[in-house]
């Protein structure tokens, strides 16, 4: 199973409420894409789908596959299936990429260790998917990558963990055209019955890469219009005029 319900979730950052009766359902295998202005909640869902201590929730429930997940710590969520491509991933000196991936690996399945073999076998052929040098393997995680670099990077993650349910907050970002490619062949490789995703995107591009089941148009802290692919569309044509009406309705 990968189906993620939000239901009625209200979210506060230092007693300032954020997100406000937030409503989402993303069944298995569905692919959604959540756009919006700057400053609407976005990254705020993302970061609290996550676990995210920062983010107070005051109200609501976060299921996954049919378990409360709401009360549960970030590491909890990601073992339960969880997995987070940051808008700006982090660099971390002194541990090489295939190490950090390895012991995230070796977490996940409660601390049962992934054979090497088996775990370099696959890093090898998801960066070959991903047109990634084998070099980067041995580098500091993310150090001294350029931000197509890390994003790339973030997708390599995502091939090896295999989660359940993905949130990739603005993965788009900061892509040339080719670095995008790259990044939307890795997560069209993951679409399956047992794989879901929220994709959150300023843009129309690379919902013409990876195709989403439901866009969600978010506003003032919550979702106020949801629609199929034709929605980015009108989105990217007619851009929000108009739709603050819906916000305040």
């Amino acid at each position: 199973m990968a189906e993620l319900i939000i239901d009625h979730l209200e979210v506060a950052v230092a007693d300032k409420v954020i997100l406000n009766d937030v409503n989402l359902t993303i069944n298995d295998g569905e692919i959604h894409a959540l756009m919006g202005p700057n400053g609407t909640g976005k990254s705020t869902l993302s970061e609290t789908i996550m676990g995210n201590p920062r983010y107070q929730i005051t109200s609501g429930r976060i299921l996954l596959n049919g378990e409360d997940i709401t009360e549960m710590a970030t590491d909890e969520r990601a073992r339960a299936g969880v997995f987070l491509a940051m808008q700006y991933p982090v660099e971390v000196a002194g541990i090489t990429n295939a190490d950090f991936i390895h012991s995230a690996m070796d977490a996940r399945d409660h601390h049962e260790a992934v054979p090497v073999l088996k775990f370099l076998k696959a890093l090898n052929q998801n960066m070959a998917f991903l047109d990634m040098d084998e070099d980067y393997a041995d580098r500091g995680l993310n150090e001294d990558f350029s931000g197509g670099e890390k994003k790339r990077n973030e997708i390599l993650q995502l091939m090896m963990l295999q989660p359940s349910m993905a949130i990739l907050d603005e993965i788009d970002s900061g892509l040339d055209i080719d670095a995008l490619k790259i990044v939307a062949r890795g997560i069209n490789e993951m679409r399956s019955q047992s794989f879901s995703c929220l994709m959150v995107t300023h843009y129309q591009r690379l919902l013409n890469y990876v195709v989403p089941d439901v866009v969600h148009v978010m506003m003032g802290g919550r979702i106020i219009k949801t629609g199929g692919p034709e929605l980015a569309k009108e989105l990217e044509k007619n851009g929000y005029e108009g739709l603050e009406q819906d916000v305040k309705g």
